[in-house]
């Protein structure tokens, strides 16, 4: 009797967050606007440690879904600015983070995709493989920003995972088991592409996905994780891809 082996299709799942687009820009307007530093201010040391406080906070919350996404986290939203820019000697009250912090979420909704991305996406749309996105947050901030990308023409709804709505927040493997049972695809067959370290690389290596580390900010490993690959901008993701998928 012949049997045929069945494969499951190749998974290609993006985060968003400095991953589809520059993060860094809204913060560093957001910052430059509200508390005026110096012309030699260190935008991306900073930005990396607000995310650190910002990951940091999220999880003493208790992560995805706590209190709706209610004022505990607008809360963990101000203080994060007040943690990160006061190790840079800017100290801020209370009300003025939550000046920074408003006047970073209205520049978060003018988003500049990468050099690529988008391009790169609709290759891979085209050529039939599962694309998606997997990103922490809640699920209307980020489903605004997918918006604002205008990917709802390549990615359908049902491959767009928000871990506000899911349960769960990366660096839970959880999240990404989710993701295979609702798209029939297989962990070894899947890819996750991301630039956050303690997100995206030891989430994905945790449940056994293939890890594509975006480092296009060309930080330092924290941890003794180990990527499948790194890459530093999407001419080189394309070419890694088009060897490692076809």
């Amino acid at each position: 009797m012949n049997m045929k082996r069945t494969t499951s299709p190749k998974g290609i799942f993006f985060d968003v967050d400095d991953t589809l687009y520059d993060h860094l820009a809204p913060f560093r307007e957001a910052v430059q606007e509200t508390a005026r530093p110096g012309e030699a201010f260190p935008y991306e040391a900073a930005y990396h440690r607000m995310r650190y406080y910002s990951d940091r906070l999220s999880v003493e919350l208790g992560g995805a879904g706590t209190a709706a996404y209610g004022e505990a986290v607008e809360e963990m939203r101000r203080r994060r600015f007040q943690l990160a820019l006061a190790e840079f000697g800017i100290p801020l009250s209370l009300e003025e983070a939550e000046v920074v912090q408003q006047t970073y979420l209205d520049r978060q909704y003018t988003i500049r995709m990468f050099a690529g991305a988008r391009e790169l996406l609709k290759k891979l749309a085209d050529a039939g493989h599962v694309v998606g996105l997997i990103t922490n947050g809640p699920a209307d901030h980020q489903m605004n920003k997918i918006a604002a990308m205008q990917l709802g023409d390549l990615i359908p709804p049902d491959r767009l995972f928000v871990s506000g709505a899911v349960g769960w927040d990366k660096p839970d493997p959880r999240i990404f088991r989710h993701v295979n049972q609702l798209t029939g695809t297989a962990p070894e067959s899947s890819y996750y592409i991301g630039d956050s370290w303690r997100n995206d690389v030891i989430g994905a290596l945790a449940a056994g996905w293939n890890i594509i580390w975006f480092n296009h900010r060309s930080v330092a490993p924290e941890s003794e994780h180990e990527p499948h690959h790194i890459v530093t901008s999407y001419g080189e993701l394309e070419l890694l891809l088009d060897e490692l998928i076809g």
